[in-house]
């Protein structure tokens, strides 16, 4: 049987359980996973690209056939770089589909070869995204199952960001 290998691109800003939930389950579908930290020169992330890195190769030590690398650029390009077949991107709501679809039919476009394939996180993730978690956080409730400890830990001890919260 052929080896297939995945990326699953992000930001991960910060890594949530939910994040963990698809990497997970793509690690027990493909021979190799490439959990890939997006440098988005459009954002303005918490957490630096090197943290994010190493908060997920911390939480995704536990599946030898996990690799954790930032990237930047096309994403067709790096999956090339990268022997990829497949693109995993993980969904939640509708909204998250309209998105994605869009996204998929794009890499298609520049690269026929390349698959994507959309998961649905675990029930209790069904609703988890890094920017609830950081709002969350901001407003001082407990992250507790919705983070790995290490980032419930480092954003425990981050500054609160400047921008207002939108009131959880």
């Amino acid at each position: 049987m052929e080896r297939i290998t995945a990326v699953y691109p992000g930001t991960f800003d910060p890594v949530t359980n939910g994040h963990l939930d698809i990497v997970a389950r793509s690690a027990g579908l493909f021979h190799q996973v490439v959990v890939a930290v997006l440098r988005n020169t459009h954002k303005t992330p918490l957490f630096s690209v090197a943290e994010r890195v190493e908060m997920i190769r911390t939480a995704a030590g536990g599946w030898p056939n996990v690799e954790v690398e930032a990237f930047e650029g096309l994403l067709v390009d790096y999956a090339r770089r990268k022997g990829a077949k497949i693109i995993v991107r993980g969904i939640r709501a509708v909204s998250d589909y309209e998105y994605e679809l869009q996204m998929a039919s794009m890499n298609r476009r520049l690269n026929p070869e390349l698959e994507t394939i959309f998961m649905i996180p675990a029930e209790p993730y069904s609703y988890l995204s890094s920017g609830l978690v950081k709002e969350i956080c901001l407003l001082g409730g407990s992250l507790h199952g919705l983070v790995p400890e290490d980032v419930e830990r480092r954003l425990c001890c981050r500054p609160a960001p400047t921008s207002p919260a939108k009131g959880l």
